[in-house]
């Protein structure tokens, strides 16, 4: 069943509009890459389906019991952001504010949620540690428990992770691939990284000069994908 819908979709910010009349959904237990050149709104394109960025013509909408508020968002980290002086636990708690409603306090299903996704994410031990003296990996995988702490079914991640060593990165693809593959989450991730997109998606969405949605194999398949990984492995290998 689609939990995510967009419809002759056209979006951008400060009025200049980036992408008109795009068309794709994402259903329950997939795992949609969002790839394309530099500056072609993959981005803007997430902060639209969030409500972040308002939609310029056509339409935006969730299905399958999921709601606005209860989607998980990993953005892409700034330098403030990566030096923000408060503790794992708080910033992994602050995920659940979307459940509060009007309470102006945590209650204790939600802190136990919240430790329990630490837990699940490796990061139990650091509950009490300033964020911004942890590693860049530590700081995504205490992100990522943040964000999962929004929703039981889909997560939206931004490069999650750029700027990580290959190591890292390999345990942190392993880790998101583990939500989607054994608790059924679904994911929709950008990526600069095509080679990682195809080796974990079902879907591709390439944005850009040239449009493209369906499943991994298709995108292969296609004119779009085969220029667009040729070049991406081409750059990497040279």
């Amino acid at each position: 069943m689609a939990q995510l819908i967009c419809r002759d979709l056209s979006f951008g910010y400060d009025g200049h509009k980036i992408l008109e009349g795009l068309n794709f959904e994402v259903n329950s237990g997939d795992y949609l890459c969002i790839v394309g050149e530099n500056g072609s709104g993959k981005s803007t394109l997430m902060k639209t389906i969030l409500g972040l960025h308002s939609v310029l013509d056509g339409e935006v909408r969730t299905g399958d019991g999921v709601k606005k508020n209860e989607i998980g968002y990993l953005p892409q980290q700034t330098v403030v952001q990566r030096d923000f002086p408060a503790s794992v636990f708080e910033i992994v708690l602050s995920g659940c504010l979307g459940r509060c409603g009007l309470r102006p306090f945590y209650n204790k299903k939600e802190k136990e949620l919240a430790r329990a996704n630490m837990k699940r994410l490796g990061v139990a031990e650091l509950s009490d540690k300033c964020y911004r003296t942890l590693s860049g990996g530590q700081q995504q995988r205490v992100l990522l428990a943040r964000a999962l702490c929004a929703t039981q079914k889909l997560l939206l991640l931004d490069e999650p992770v750029a700027g990580l060593d290959p190591v890292v990165t390999a345990e942190m693809y392993h880790r998101i691939a583990e939500l989607n593959e054994k608790d059924g989450i679904t994911i929709v991730m950008i990526s600069h990284d095509v080679l990682a997109a195809l080796k974990y998606a079902t879907h591709i969405l390439h944005i850009g000069k040239e449009i493209f949605f369906g499943t991994k194999e298709e995108y292969l398949a296609s004119e779009a994908g085969r220029g667009f990984a040729a070049g991406k492995e081409d750059a990497e290998n040279a």
